[in-house]
């Protein structure tokens, strides 16, 4: 899931409130589940137009458009995303997050931090992924280990992954625009 550090803070304090209450009737609302979607898709409240929010009966689809296209969102009552899809122009990209499995990708890799931090093997193209997906993180590269990247020719997308703190991201980056389209924890 494309999500920042403070929403996660969020989500994760949210979901410590729920757990600590005895009620079961607490859910979300659509204003929270607006905003994990915008942070999901980087976007500020001024840059989302025509937002949608449509309640189901266990999950919310948002939908909403910015300069860079429109998303959509299947957002469980739960706060969890289940579904997103991305679209620009004629290209449609769909991502289905409720079973996650590491692609099978060939990588370029660094092993430990001192190779990491001195590393150049990253062409252009993947640097500048590996450096939009930290800077939405807010990191450096001295900040992590660990670090890969590779480049999804079919759907013109970048994959890097990166460790911090012994917890693994993985962050899909638009190869065109290097922006992030989503950020996984764990």
């Amino acid at each position: 899931m494309m999500v920042k550090r403070n929403s996660l803070i969020f989500l994760t304090a949210f979901g410590l409130l729920l757990t600590g209450c005895g009620k079961s009737g607490l859910e979300i609302t659509k204003n929270d589940i607006l905003e994990v979607a915008r942070d999901d898709a980087n976007a500020t409240k001024s840059e989302c137009e025509n937002v949608s929010i449509k309640e189901q009966k266990s999950s919310y689809i948002v939908s909403f458009n910015t300069n860079g296209g429109s998303y959509e969102y299947k957002i469980g009552k739960d706060g969890i995303i289940k579904e997103r899809s991305f679209k620009r122009g004629a290209k449609e990209e769909t991502t289905e997050t409720e079973k996650v499995e590491e692609p099978v990708k060939e990588e370029k890799s660094t092993t430990s931090k001192k190779e990491e931090k001195s590393s150049t093997s990253f062409d252009e193209g993947q640097q500048q992924a590996i450096n939009s997906a930290l800077a939405n993180s807010g990191l450096e590269q001295s900040d992590v280990t660990n670090i890969t990247c590779s480049l999804d020719s079919n759907t013109n997308q970048y994959t890097v992954t990166f460790v911090l703190n012994d917890v693994t991201t993985t962050a899909v980056v638009d190869a065109a625009t290097f922006t992030v389209i989503s950020t996984i924890l764990g």
